[in-house]
This record gives structure tokens, sequence and C-alpha cells, in this order.
């Protein structure tokens, strides 16, 4: 008897190891992570997938992944509704829908978990866009009465804590679209699509924001949206126009000096040649810079000059013309740029050769029903 079992269970183990195999020569190496602010109506999830070699992804399992809180069920219209920590432990989502932060923690395998403490208060109304900087983090809050920045500590256990003082409120209107930090972590700038302003602030040592000399500042467009610091740059921002009109979108460079101050690049802002550029990503290289056109379902191409000029290079279009992109993120190697498709609930990837996207053959690839996907990280 003991024989049997022990021959049944040898049995059962080759099989299992040959199953494993077959899996595994079929679905390429993992190289990594996307995941997506979901942004459900009701109960908000955040999806997990898997990156393969070949640029495939497949759902990790357990994915979508509930956050705590709420989504909106529709289109946001920001940059950085979903946040890596920076030792790569925590994903920061806002949930628009009930006024609140998630804190998600990654486990080993990828899927995710919620922190302790559970959804805090963003501390306004329908926060859109989170900014992090060691355990520093801000958010916008763009509710249309009441907009505001507001700071919060990221603690042990991805608890995160109100900064007392901390809330710079905006007019009404002003409809912020996107916070973030320079490189070094001593300013940070917003942008005001509804009014066409640039915020910029210093980062005082007790993490309250102070506003630079001359700030808000004119932007160079309608509608300024997304933005970016060159990653090898701290000091050069990019800025892109959403709201020119029919073919008439820009990017705009600026200097943001020591002090907080906007200075112009050049002959900034510099043409798009498509419709509503609204979101940015930058090559780690801080030589390509990358713009979604959301309108016409287009992403443009630039190489950045030495002292922070744009050359354009061209557009590339997507697959499905109706998709909507919206926030992009590179791979931490920038050999795939990822897209989320709010208009058809999905995620497109493009192969990056310097300034040239390719988009993949296994492009684009369908969210989990009822996402209105409005941020992405990918690891």
């Amino acid at each position: 008897m003991r024989k049997f079992r022990f021959v049944a269970l040898a049995v059962l183990v080759a099989a299992l190891s040959a199953i494993a195999a077959s899996a595994a020569s079929a679905s390429p190496g993992i190289v990594g992570e996307v995941y997506v602010n979901d942004n459900t109506a009701g109960a908000n999830t955040v999806a997990g997938y898997y990156r393969h070699s070949d640029g495939t992804l497949t759902a990790i399992p357990g994915s979508p992944f509930v956050v705590g809180g709420a989504g909106t069920g529709h289109a946001d219209a920001s940059q950085g509704s979903l946040q890596l920590s920076p030792d790569g432990h925590y994903l920061l989502a806002v949930d628009a829908g009930s006024n609140q932060i998630s804190v998600l923690r990654i486990n080993p395998d990828g899927s995710l978990r919620p922190a302790d403490g559970g959804p805090v208060s963003s501390n306004g109304g329908n926060p859109v866009s989170i900014a992090i900087s060691n355990d520093l983090v801000y958010v916008a809050n763009a509710d249309p009465t009441a907009p505001n920045y507001t700071g919060f500590r990221l603690g042990f256990g991805g608890h995160l804590y109100p900064i007392p003082g901390s809330t710079v409120s905006l007019p009404a209107g002003s409809q912020p679209g996107d916070v973030l930090f320079s490189g070094d972590g001593r300013r940070v700038v917003g942008t005001r699509v509804g009014t066409s302003l640039i915020d910029s602030f210093l980062v005082g040592f007790d993490g309250r924001l102070h506003a630079a000399q001359g700030s808000p500042f004119s932007a160079q467009g309608l509608g300024p949206f997304g933005s970016e610091f060159n990653p090898v740059n701290p000091f050069q921002l990019f800025v892109s126009n959403a709201h020119g009109g029919a073919g008439n979108g820009t990017v705009s460079a600026f200097i943001d000096g020591f002090a907080g101050d906007l200075t112009s690049i050049g002959s900034s802002p510099f043409p798009d040649l498509q419709t509503a550029p609204c979101w940015v990503e930058i090559s780690r290289n801080g030589r390509y810079l990358f713009a979604v056109n959301t309108a016409v379902a287009t992403i443009s191409s630039y190489s950045i000059n030495w002292n922070g000029s744009l050359s354009l290079l061209g557009s590339t279009a997507l697959k499905a013309p109706a998709g909507g992109p919206e926030d992009a993120r590179l791979s931490p190697d920038g050999t795939t740029l990822w897209v989320v498709d709010s208009g058809t609930d999905a995620i497109s990837g493009f192969s990056v050769n310097g300034g040239t996207l390719s988009e993949l053959p296994s492009s684009p690839i369908a969210g989990p029903a009822g996402a209105t996907p409005s941020g992405i990280v990918v690891t």
C-alpha cells in the first residue's frame, strides 16, 4: 500500500511539473508589473498585470484588487492618480468618488492588499492627482467650488498622516489637473487646467508649501494639464497645453529655478500639431518626451535638446481611435510605454526605440469590467 501511494504521488508530482513546464514555455518570463487605477463607481479597484518579456500582459491572480474607497465611473482630467512609493512597497490611489486616498501594499508576488488604516480623507473634494517624494505626499483636490493642494506623511505600515496647516486653497474653478515634486524634492508644481495658471512652491522643512514669488504663473497656452520634470535635470519642467483647439496643441518648457521662479526655455511653447495633448512622459535618460493627444488618439514624440528646448519628431496613432488615451508610463528600462485608454477600458502598449513608438501586437489589452482607468504605474 505504501509503495502504491509513493508511486501515485510520484506520478502526480511529475504531472504537475509537466503542466508547470508547459505553462512556463507558453508564457515568456515576467519582467515587471503594470497597475491601473480603475476608478470604478462604487467600490474602486486597482487592476494588476504581469509584464512579460514579449510585451504581453496577464492578470495577477486576484486582480482587480479592492482598495477601500470609491471611484467616479467616468474619466478624470488629471495626471498621476496612481503613484508608487519611493521604496516600491506601496501604491497610492485617489478615490475620487469618496474623496479619499487609498494605500495598497505590494506583496512579493505582485498582488495588492490594503495597508493598515484604510483609506483616509483627501482633505478636499474630488482628489485627482498625487505627488510623492520620500515620505512627503501632496494631493490635488479638484472640487469645483473649493479646490486645494494638501499634504500628508507616509508612515510605517503605509499609514497616511495629514500635515497640519499644509492645505493650500485655490480659487473656485481652478481645476487642478496635476501636482508633482521636482526630482530633488525641494519644489512642487501644480497645474490649474480651468484658469490656465501654473502654481510653483518651495517645500519647507516642515513639509508645508510656500508659494514662489510671482506664483501662480501664466501658462503659455490654454489648459495646462500634464507636467513632468526632466529625470536628469530637476530644473527643467515640461507642461502640456491641452485646450488650444484642433491641431493647435503645444508643450511648454520652463526652467524652474532655485527660488521656484518659472522662465521660458527658447521659443516655448513648442507645437504639437495635434489636438489636446494632455499627458506627458519623459524617457529615463531625459532625451525624449511623449505627449498623449487624447482627442485624436495619437502620441507625439519630441527630442529634448541640451538646453531643454523641444524638437517634434512626429506622432503615432493608436490602433483604437476611440480609445481615449490618457495617463502614460514608461517601463523602468524605457523599452515599453503603457497608456490607459479610458474610452474603451483598455491599456495600449508600445515598444520604444529612442523617440520612435510601435504599438505592440498584443495591444490593446482589455481592462476589468466597469473600469474607467485614470492612472498607471509600471514596475
